[in-house]
């Protein structure tokens, strides 16, 4: 009597799962590779952006960066955010057992409003969130005109 190995598809998909999670972990890993992770990529903070009656206010997640390595630029109605988050060499690396935050320079640029007053904009930088604030430019009011009567 043959021996018949008996298929399980369930058992072959819960693999080809396995092996795109994986794929798809080593493609979009915030830290792909340890020189990297080490200072020598980029990394995107988190940016919330929103408007008030006043003012467009960008709000970026930066912790860790001391405000001298951050710069606020405008440039051809382009705000640009750039900055560098260096790896603390307070440790050595084969002392580290998972790197999983993000160190090296990063870089955001936003295009501006036209309502945007660009001579107006200022930042603040308080506990790892970057606040730029973008004024508005003042609406264009109605103007009445007096029409003499000859």
């Amino acid at each position: 009597m043959a021996i018949v190995r008996w298929w399980d598809p369930l058992r072959d998909l819960s693999s080809i799962q396995e092996k795109m999670n994986q794929l798809f972990e080593d493609t979009f890993s915030r830290t792909r590779g340890r020189d990297e992770a080490l200072g020598k990529g980029m990394w995107t903070p988190a940016v919330d952006i929103f408007e008030t009656e006043e003012a467009v206010v960008v709000k970026a997640e930066i912790p860790g960066v001391e405000r001298d390595q951050i710069a606020v630029g405008i440039k051809d109605g382009i705000l640009t955010l750039h900055g560098e988050r260096k790896f603390e060499k307070e440790v050595k690396e084969e002392n580290y057992h998972r790197i999983e935050r993000a160190y090296g320079t990063f870089h955001r640029s936003f295009s501006l409003p036209s309502s945007v007053e660009q001579d107006k904009i200022s930042a603040k930088f308080k506990e790892g969130v970057l606040e730029v604030t973008l004024p508005k430019k003042e609406r264009a009011k109605p103007k009445q005109i007096k029409v003499d009567v000859k």
